[in-house]
This record gives structure tokens, sequence and C-alpha cells, in this order.
């Protein structure tokens, strides 16, 4: 199984009035290394826009843990948990970790795949599957007592 990761540099935009990465900003680089875990897998969006699929969300949720600021190093990865039989349904994880190792988030989106004409849920195709088969097993984030 192989761990997808992917390095964004946080930019003065990513942060809010207390000089710290937004929450919202977690949940665009989730959805940016998710786009890259496609791309590096010769599956970009314009072959899902030809096949007139596209991936939808039902939930995204984001446990914060450590503070990211301005010029930090984040490294992102993508970590798939269940999916449905036919593969139409999905949830993955993502941990953020800082350029020091420190964990600062697990976002966890539960989602599927959507035939774009028709507005319905749609099996995808088998390269998607693959894609996804060969991602290393996730697991919710549990708060541990101190």
């Amino acid at each position: 199984m192989n761990t997808f990761e992917t390095q964004v540099v946080v930019r003065w935009s990513d942060c809010d009035l207390n000089r710290h990465v937004r929450h919202s900003a977690y949940y665009d680089y989730g959805a940016h290394t998710r786009i890259q875990l496609f791309n590096s897998f010769d599956f970009p969006v314009q072959k899902m826009a030809a096949l007139n699929i596209g991936p939808i969300l039902f939930k995204e949720e984001c446990s914060f843990l450590a503070e990211l600021t301005t010029s930090d190093t984040v490294t992102i990865n993508v970590l798939k948990d269940a999916k449905s039989g036919d593969s139409s349904k999905f949830k993955l994880h993502h941990e953020m970790f800082n350029q020091k190792g420190i964990k600062c988030a697990h976002l966890t989106v539960q989602g599927a795949w959507m035939d774009l004409a028709k507005r319905k849920l749609v099996v995808p195709p088998q390269e998607i599957v693959d894609i996804f088969n060969q991602l290393a097993e996730g697991e919710d984030f549990v708060y541990k007592k101190r």
C-alpha cells in the first residue's frame, strides 16, 4: 500500500486575524491533495470531465491538533478507509504535518461519485477503484486523554 503525500507552503491568505491557518484552509489542503492524487495516477479532472463524473462530499470533518502559521510547510497525505461494495461511496482521511513532523490536523471525508449529467450516484471507472485500492489504510481520529 502507498501513502500518497503532497506539500503546501502556508500563504498569508490561508491565515486568519490570529495569524494562524484558518479552519477552511485545512479543507482546501485536503481537496488539493485529492486532486494531486488523481493527477499522479494520470487521471486528471479533464479525464473525469470527459467521462462526465465527479467526486462529491457528504461530510467533511477536521480535528485541529496543533497550530500552523505563515511560511510553515504542510505535508498532507491521503489514506483510505471504508467504501461501498460497488465503490460508488468512499471514506478517506488526510493527516497534516508541519515541517517538524508534528501532526497538526486530521481531516475525514465521506463522499461518492456522481454522474454529472444524470445527477445521480454512479460506480466509478475501474481506474479510480484501483487508485483508491493502492492507498495505505487510515482510521478515524480519536482524542486521547492526557
